[in-house]
């Protein structure tokens, strides 16, 4: 078992362009050039366990996918039957996606995940697929990983969702493009909309009003993806954080997308008093430009209001909340229980153990600002809880175990962070 050690830092300039790229937009890009007519080409794809999981079961289902290194091309012959388990490994959005689009093809598969995916519930995808006739089970009636999936026709629906989890809505807007009829999926508040933007830039007739998005089937394969994927913010937001709470602390991220349902969590920190500006500079698929964040004294804030356009985040936020003058509460977030580990549970014991005063809520928590003190911390598995209590260290000084993690989504992390302090692995 892995663990890394941090050195407080007194300051550091970190300009980058090499922050991950987005994982979100990575799975999508693979999944979606199944869709298309012709031969989709993909720069800068994230090369982490989750997303290289992802484009393993795409050749699994029968792309031919040619890398050389810096540009991966897929082309597609359908998706095909194939004898392979489909191993996403750590990934919920892997998972989640991959119901919605086989629920629908020709041919039985079988989709499972390593021991953290494995207790991650999936019936908020598989009962509203099966609703609309999808032949889809698993363990706990469906609930549990490994999943199983013959495919079926599947009927036009009008699904109202409880939760704003874009995972569920983009499973729905899979299976809609090959159901029969036009499909409406409504949900409480927006959530991040990557796979809306990139159906309709490859030619998904896809309308969406507010809260409800409408999708016609598709009466052809869609166009080939020519996509570069930007930086990764829910990644980059981790420097963020080490430069708003470490004097003389500066982090210049280049690439990086700016879609409004991507960058809710620094917003969240301007408004705690970091200084942040945004460049675009670009925006086919995706606005996409450069974030500069300075270090500025840090007050609490409430977070309460699109949840699901930060709840990645959290767990970084609320290494800034501890070190903020004041009491933060963060609401709504009921959905960190069922991340890669309880992050609700997670965030607090490890905060405590930093000598930060805490309240935990069934749906979030309080983080009361004070001194972090130096600890040694567990990961739980979860990539964001150790990555969060690493950039903590930045200021105390920590030691987290289990960080072998953070391969299923930042590989460059440890050699961006020895950029700004003192890291031993």
């Amino acid at each position: 078992m892995m663990r890394a050690k941090v050195y407080p830092s007194e300051s550091f300039h970190l300009r980058s362009d090499a922050i991950a790229p987005d994982k979100s937009i990575s799975h999508r890009s693979a999944m979606f050039a199944i869709l298309a007519e012709g031969e989709s080409r993909i720069e800068n794809f994230l090369r982490a366990e989750d997303t290289l999981n992802t484009l393993t079961i795409v050749g699994h289902l029968g792309a031919e996918i040619y890398d050389d290194g810096s540009v991966i091309t897929i082309r597609s012959n359908g998706i095909k039957e194939t004898p392979e388990i489909l191993d996403c490994g750590n990934s919920g959005t892997g998972m989640r996606l991959f119901c919605g689009l086989l629920s629908s093809a020709e041919g039985h598969f079988v989709l499972t995940g390593d021991e953290y995916l494995k207790r991650r519930p999936m019936k908020r995808v598989t009962q509203p697929l099966r609703n609309i006739g999808a032949k889809l089970d698993g363990r706990n009636n469906g609930d549990l990983a490994p999943l199983c999936i013959r495919g079926a026709s599947l009927n036009a629906f009008e699904y109202e969702s409880k939760i704003a989890s874009a995972q569920v809505k983009s499973a729905m807007i899979l299976a809609a493009l090959r159901s029969n009829g036009v499909c409406t999926f409504r949900e409480p508040e927006l959530s991040r909309d990557h796979t809306e933007r990139m159906l309709a830039g490859m030619g998904a007739r896809i309308e969406v009003e507010g809260l409800q998005t409408r999708i016609w089937p598709l009466e052809k394969g869609l166009s080939p993806l020519n996509i570069r994927v930007p930086a990764d913010p829910s990644s980059a937001f981790f420097f963020a954080v080490a430069a708003a709470i470490t004097p003389g602390g500066h982090t210049i991220i280049e690439g990086v997308t700016l879609n409004p349902t991507r960058i809710e969590a620094f917003k969240v920190l301007e408004k705690m008093g970091a200084e942040i500006t945004y460049t675009l500079s670009d925006e086919r698929y995706e606005p996409i430009g450069t974030i500069e964040v300075k270090y500025a004294p840090l007050r609490a804030v409430t977070v309460e209001e699109n949840i699901s356009w930060l709840i990645d985040e959290l767990p970084a936020l609320s290494i800034a909340m501890a070190c903020a003058e004041g009491k933060s509460i963060v609401k709504n977030a009921e959905e960190l229980r069922v991340k890669e580990s309880d992050r609700i549970k997670t965030v607090v014991d490890n905060l405590n153990l930093c000598g930060i005063e805490t309240e935990e809520y069934p749906d979030g928590y309080a983080v009361i600002g004070g001194e972090l003190k130096s600890a040694t911390l567990k990961s739980y598995g979860d990539h964001r809880i150790a990555m969060s209590f690493l950039i903590a260290g930045l200021k105390c000084g920590t030691e987290v175990e289990d960080v072998e993690c953070i391969n299923t989504s930042f590989p460059n992390f440890f050699e961006l962070l020895a950029q700004c302090t003192k890291v031993e692995r």
